[in-house]
């Protein structure tokens, strides 16, 4: 199959693909719309950052489009539901970069709590200005951590070991690790918390999540950091109470509007603030964190076109499928209706199949069932299979 990797995903990905058949074209930078619906006319597997935005409008451009692998953890760049409509599973990276995230927030916060990024300012300036004012050990001092998914309970778990008091709010229901404390409401937090830190997803919903109203919350002295998106925050808003010195600092690794590739012009409000740390979306761009990424998603955009595999899909009803022996596996992803799995095994029967084994996952509006033969399937039987009017899309692989 043809697949197209963009954004500079790790050379390892592309390994994994040319290992297993496939022929991969690279590109490093993002694709605007009309560009990607080009390059997409032939290409059955895609690797995107969150650069790069997949509509519905794109995938009506993309005939043969199969897969769609977020080399990342986000994947509201993507329209699920009209991939999912089009049987075209997506996949991304959850666990991958999780490290690595972790890592530069507890990196940002120290150097926010010990004020490094106002001193190195004063020394490239040529100003010796040696002072414990307004520098704290982080040790002692409480941790907010808004969202408490892979990333903010593992951050939890180290800032613990630091001797942060953590805190943390998630509208789920989530164990609390060590002796981190729940908050009822995201109020409770911002009122007592030195560090509130975001860790939100991509939902509609969390658009302009935290603005005024939430940085007037906070506690005089506080830090904030936002390394999950950049349409969360009102930048605006921030900028206010940094000038005002009602926050002490901030680090903001996402922005609402992002350039497409490197050396393009970047602008932001919250440029020249000399204790705000500015990053170009790297919180999960270390070596280590891609090469991760880039073999995990490249291996389940081959398990999918390969064995049909599902485990993991964002969008698909999941089947963490084996290996075949000596059988064809027959792949039908259909709208989740009473009757098709007996009507896809009467056509079987009707034609003296017999099925050596078969599983089926729902989820909503889809259904998706695997079901492997012996030998290859007629013609006769492909045709109908993909002529039922429940079918979406229809693979034999084997």
């Amino acid at each position: 199959m043809r697949a197209l990797l963009l954004e500079n995903i790790h050379p390892d990905a592309v390994t994994v693909l040319t290992e297993a058949g496939h022929e991969v074209r690279t590109m490093d930078h993002a694709l605007q719309a009309a560009d990607l619906a080009a390059e997409l006319k032939d290409v059955e597997l895609l690797g995107i950052r969150s650069g790069t935005t997949v509509t519905a409008e794109i995938l009506d451009s993309a005939p043969n489009l199969r897969a769609i692998g977020a080399f990342c953890i986000g994947t509201n760049q993507i329209d699920l539901v009209a991939a999912a409509e089009r049987g075209i599973a997506v996949f991304n990276a959850p666990y991958s970069n999780t490290r690595s995230v972790v890592e530069i927030a507890l990196a940002e916060i120290i150097a926010l709590t010990r004020r490094l990024t106002v001193q190195n300012h004063a020394m490239h300036e040529g100003r010796w200005a040696k002072s414990a004012s307004g520098a704290h050990e982080v040790r002692g001092r409480s941790l907010g951590i808004v969202g408490y998914g892979n990333i903010g309970s593992q951050l939890s778990v180290l800032a613990e070991s630091l001797g942060m008091t953590v805190h943390f709010y998630d509208t789920a229901e989530k164990l609390a690790l060590g002796t981190a404390k729940k908050c009822q409401t995201l109020d409770e937090l911002l009122n007592q918390c030195d560090v509130v830190t975001l860790h939100v997803d991509g939902r509609p919903g969390n658009h302009g999540f935290f603005g005024e109203r939430e940085f007037a919350q906070m506690k005089p002295g506080a830090i904030f950091l936002n390394l999950s998106r950049g349409f969360v925050v009102d930048h605006a808003a921030l900028k206010k109470h940094i000038e005002s010195k009602h926050l002490a600092g901030a680090a903001i690794d996402v922005f609402p509007k992002e350039p497409k590739k490197n050396g393009d012009p970047f602008f932001s409000e919250l440029r020249g603030l000399d204790n705000v740390i500015l990053t170009p979306h790297i919180g999960g761009s270390t070596e280590e964190a891609q090469q991760h990424i880039g073999n995990f998603v490249a291996g389940k955009l081959r398990d999918y076109v390969g064995l049909g595999r599902t485990s993991l899909s964002v969008n698909m009803p999941r089947l963490g499928l084996g290996k075949t022996k000596d059988h064809t596996r027959i792949v039908h992803i259909h709208r989740n209706v009473p009757g098709v799995l007996a009507t896809i095994n009467g056509l079987l029967a009707e034609h003296g199949v017999n099925i050596e084994s078969q599983q089926l996952a729902t989820a909503g509006d889809l259904g998706y069932v695997a079901t492997d033969i012996i030998g290859a399937p007629a013609a006769e039987i492909v045709d109908k299979l993909a002529s039922m009017p429940e079918t979406i899309r229809l693979s034999v692989l084997g």
